[in-house]
């Protein structure tokens, strides 16, 4: 019985890779205001055969539950089977530094130049020393 569900299930899988085709090839003809007419009853028929195809798999008690926006946020199925485009090279995320917590990231931050002898002030400003400065 699995061998025969795995075959309906392969039947599915490439149907539905021919209907996108067909559904592609009719966009096409409909942007050239060709006639689609031949394109569109072979794609109905396709669709009545998924329908047989769905319905046999279904008997036979492969009945796929489609998830729901929330339960596939849950799962997260897209991060954890995201594979590099055409070739690229695989990325790593940056390392924590030791002793710090593993989800941490190094973030850049600008250092500020400290003065290492500051001169004492009589204010904030620094007034008074600037008129010391002028009196000399």
């Amino acid at each position: 019985m699995d061998n025969k569900l795995n075959e309906i299930r392969r039947k599915i899988r490439f149907l539905r890779t021919e209907m996108l085709s067909a559904e592609d090839n009719i966009r096409k003809r409909v942007n050239r205001d060709e006639d689609y007419s031949e394109a569109a009853v072979h794609l109905m028929s396709m669709r009545v055969v998924m329908l047989g195809l769905i319905g046999e798999r279904n008997r036979l008690g492969g009945e796929e539950r489609l998830l729901n926006v929330d339960e596939r946020l849950k799962l997260d199925v897209r991060a954890a089977g995201r594979k590099p485009a055409n070739g690229a090279p695989a990325r790593f995320p940056a390392k924590a530094s030791p002793g710090l917590d593993p989800g941490w990231g190094p973030v850049g931050v600008k250092k500020t130049r400290h003065i290492k002898n500051p001169e004492p002030r009589s204010d904030s400003n620094g007034t008074e020393k600037a008129r010391g400065r002028r009196e000399r």
